[in-house]
């Protein structure tokens, strides 16, 4: 080690070499974590009917954990206890992977269903 001291009467103190990982510290914002959770969301939720709204998320984060809540509109008729685990699963997935935050919850709100008419399917009311 080299001693290095700036003079006038201050002692000198050896360099010291310190790693990358422990220069400072880094603080992803809330927002940041809510944006990398709603695109995972958009992600996991597939093609949606066009007149559906893009999955958002809002997010909590408390040092290294994330509490997600996801908020989205799906197709009906459709499986909406499976597209929403799909859903939680992926976001905890991205967020874990992008920023390394535990994610120990995903709370998914669906706000709407939009009824989509397959083949064969009644418009309106028959008598």
């Amino acid at each position: 080690m080299t001693p290095v001291g700036t003079g006038a009467g201050e002692l000198d103190r050896p360099l010291s070499v310190v790693l990358p990982g422990e220069r400072g510290g880094t603080r992803i914002a809330d927002r940041v974590v809510a944006k990398i959770a709603s695109q995972a969301a958009r992600e996991a939720v597939g093609t949606l009917p066009p007149d559906a709204g893009r999955p958002s998320a809002s997010v909590v984060v408390h040092r290294d954990v994330a509490h997600v809540r996801v908020h989205l509109e799906l197709d009906y008729p459709c499986d909406i206890g499976a597209r929403c685990r799909t859903v939680r699963r992926h976001v905890v997935e991205r967020v874990e992977a992008l920023v390394g935050m535990q994610v120990p919850d995903v709370v998914v709100q669906v706000e709407q269903l939009h009824l989509v008419a397959g083949p064969g399917a009644a418009q309106g009311r028959m008598r």
